[in-house]
């Protein structure tokens, strides 16, 4: 969420797992470590993530066994260290485990039969009231009675903990757990409910107690992502007084378990698969990870790796898309079997106007509105420091804003610690303009003095005031929540964008949901002044982070309603019913409220009630995946690395990632050609006869035929194939896009095309 700050401490929206590169097996001639070497110094240790291949026709009796036998593994110097070394044991999200090493004790490891692949640790920083009204979802009517608001199922997050006993995880009108629920409670055997089921804690790594203890939410980032999925009711919810109303989750009838892998102190790449490992183990039945790394192999992304052992067991994941936008090929989490997930805005300002000298009236946002602020014109001041280091973080000085209202431009960073330099010298007031890529995103924060945030547009035009006059003056009137808002959804500027870095031919992101001022739970007080200790606190943040939970609840409705889903049908109908025109009947748009391309909305917006109801899947299994992931060209060894089994490529059907039965067609620069023919299959979920018709876009410059055009299904489950060609001349199309269509009388099913020269 491009470091979205709120309160005392700043509030992170994705992981970035940088860095994080598997190094393959030593070369068999490599030299042994000295095993008569003393105990390594602390400075030399390092921890590292070892991916290991189990003996053949090896039987493991417990957890125990398995981790006695990663133990062994170890050079007999770190086994008998006086020093811990031993950190964790996976055995369902990854075969492997994590210790702290020297450089030639991981040598050592290396070159012990069985080993795979080892992955350095590294320490990474930490990445509603009317979204789901938004999202269509209201009490005893439509999806939500369908699904019984998630009754049943399991939603696993994974993030900075929860603030136990907050009433958005209180269990009212919640049912037991189910009885193939297999974790626990470990928050110091309090705070567990018929909500909240199971609290873990995995942050070993970066020096945190012992994963029994704790997961109190210190940062906030996992309790607003937690009740933004699965919150139960809460009436009268607000953030300083706006955007008053009941709060609620996705799915507030799910259950939750938290897994505790961020600290205040940042996270671990191990912590993280600590807690899918546990997860997995758990019995889950989604995973929401509001984090992830940057662009890498997918044999070296650990995410990737956890992420294809969870959806083996039927776990839906759910990640977030990143917050780098608005540049091309910044997304995160691009495994085909992860919903990827960018962030849109809603269709509610909690509205800031600013009025100039001038008479010229200009709207912003700002979650802090105080009653008494006065209407009475202030002095308007851009800071001389603006010029040189483009915002007000540094530079501010006493004489030139004490009792003005200061102009900033928004800038990476906090903008709560932007406003608190102003007020710190004196500030009254407080004007943050977007810069020219910002465009018309705004967000609502719970500031410390009055302000309003203000689009590049609107900004431009202050800043000219400004400028152009001797004594510029302005004032803000706050108009608290206003709905309706158009058009929306738009895609936020910070939204990271395709295409697909690691394998150009698979969409990404997938679909974006809303992700832009979102109001939902929050374990302390926020903005300026002290509430009373009885306040129940909420705040309003943004980013991928917040729109990846909205996902994984509607995920977590669809899966109630289709217990037998695989994930990847989930996704697939999740893709297909998504929303490509905004509340004005036109196009989506982008930031800059230009039409935005598929690398920006994916298929397109969620739409929960449409996705339980999807008419046609695209399913895919593991031995699909096995296909694609040889023919990206990766090794044997490789591929067992993220499918945990030895595959032989030479002897499985490789597919380009274009062929994957993937909900999309994407053909981009990185292919060699200017003609292609690929298949899809689809799988009719009904019983009936049942006739879809084709309908595609016009694609300029492109020559497209599908067969056959129409498709009969007769029974439940049955499955038919299409083929579709394309053809254009390199030369001349530079980039296309279009739907194509199957339309019965009760069912359009849509997929993306995407030709990009």
């Amino acid at each position: 969420m491009e470091n979205l700050s709120t309160g005392v401490l700043c509030f992170l929206a994705l992981l970035l797992l940088s860095g994080l590169s598997p190094a393959m097996p030593a070369s068999p001639d490599a030299s042994p470590i000295d095993r008569e070497i003393k105990d390594a110094d602390d400075s030399k240790l390092r921890t590292y993530i070892i991916r290991m291949r189990l003996p053949e026709n090896a039987s493991f009796a417990s957890t125990k066994a398995l981790e006695n036998w990663y133990r062994s593994l170890l050079p007999p110097i770190a086994a008998n260290s006086s020093v811990a070394r031993f950190v964790y044991a996976y055995s369902d999200a990854i075969t492997g485990f994590a210790a702290r090493l020297t450089e030639e004790e991981l040598g050592y490891i290396e070159q012990r039969e069985g080993f795979l692949a080892s992955y350095q640790d590294v320490k990474l920083p930490l990445l509603t009231t009317h979204t789901p009204e938004l999202l269509g979802l209201q009490p005893g009517q439509g999806l939500w009675s369908n699904s019984n608001m998630g009754k049943g199922v399991i939603i696993g997050v994974l993030d900075t903990g929860l603030a136990i006993g907050h009433p958005s995880f209180g269990d009212d009108g919640m049912e037991p757990p189910p009885s193939r629920w297999k974790g626990n409670c470990r928050h110091n055997g309090i705070g567990c409910n018929n909500k909240v089921i199971g609290v873990r804690r995995f942050t070993s790594s970066v020096g945190g107690s012992s994963p029994e203890g704790a997961a109190d939410d210190e940062v906030g980032h996992g309790t607003h992502t937690s009740s933004t999925a699965v919150g139960n009711f809460v009436k009268n919810a607000n953030v300083l007084g706006s955007g008053n109303g009941t709060a609620a989750g996705v799915a507030p009838r799910a259950h939750l378990s938290i897994y505790k892998v961020c600290s205040s102190d940042g996270c671990m790449a191990s912590d993280v698969l600590a807690g899918m490992d546990a997860a997995i183990k758990d019995g889950v039945d989604v995973l929401s990870l509001s984090l992830g790394g940057g662009p890498r192999a997918l044999y070296g992304d650990v995410i990737a790796i956890g992420a294809f052992s969870a959806i083996e067991k039927g776990i839906f994941v759910s990640c977030a898309g990143g917050n780098s936008g608005p540049s091309p090929s910044t997304l995160s989490n691009e495994a085909p079997w992860i919903l990827t997930v960018g962030a849109a805005t809603i269709d509610r300002n909690i509205r800031a106007t600013v009025k100039l000298g001038n008479g010229l009236e200009f709207d912003g946002e700002t979650a802090f509105q105080p009653a008494n602020f006065s209407s009475t014109m202030l002095p308007l001041v851009m800071p001389s420091s603006l010029q040189e280091y483009r915002n007000c973080l540094v530079g501010v000085v006493m004489p030139e804003v004490k009792g003005k209202m200061v102009v900033c431009r928004r800038a990476p960073g906090s903008r709560i610690q932007l406003g608190e330099t102003v007020k710190t010298n004196g500030g009254a007031a407080m004007l943050i303009i977007n810069g020219e890529l910002d465009g018309y995103t705004t967000l609502a924060e719970a500031h410390l003095l009055p302000a309003s945030h203000l689009n590049y547009v609107n900004g431009s035009s202050i800043e000219k005031y400004v400028n152009a006059s001797n004594q510029p003056v302005a004032s803000i009137t706050f108009k608290g929540t206003v709905l309706g808002v158009s058009p929306s959804p738009t895609i936020s500027f910070f939204s990271s964008r395709g295409p697909n870095s690691i394998s150009p031919g698979i969409l990404k992101p997938d679909v974006v949901g809303p992700g832009v001022n979102i109001l939902a739970a929050w374990p302390f007080e926020v903005g300026p002044s002290p509430n009373d200790s009885g306040t129940v606190f909420f705040n309003m943040i943004s980013g991928t982070s917040m729109s990846t939970p909205h996902l994984s609840g509607a995920a977590a409705l669809i899966k109630s309603v289709h217990p037998d889903w695989s994930p990847a049908a989930i996704k697939s109908a999740i893709m297909t019913t998504s929303d490509i025109v905004a509340n004005d009947g036109k196009p989506i748009t982008d930031e800059l409220h230009q039409p935005a391309t598929f690398f920006a909305t994916g298929t397109g917006h969620v739409n929960p009630t449409k996705a339980a109801d999807p008419g046609l899947i695209y399913d895919l299994d593991v031995d699909d995946y096995i296909d694609y992931l040889c023919g990206l060209g990766y090794s044997d060894a490789q591929v067992e690395i993220v499918t945990h089994r030895r595959v032989t490529c030479d002897t499985v059907k490789k597919i380009k990632d274009v062929e994957l039965n993937y909900p999309a067609i994407v053909i981009t620069a990185a292919a060699s050609f200017d003609n292609i023919t690929v298949n899809r299959t689809v799988t009719y979920f009904y019983s009936g006869k049942t006739v879809f018709k084709l309908k595609v876009d016009k694609l300029s410059g492109v020559s497209a035929k599908v067969s056959p055009e129409t498709l009969e299904f007769s029974h439940e489950n049955e499955k038919k194939t299409y083929s579709v060609s394309l053809s254009w001349q390199s030369s001349t199309v530079n980039d296309a896009e279009g739907n194509l269509w199957w339309v019965s009388d009760m069912h359009s099913v849509r997929i993306p095309i995407v030709i990009r020269a």
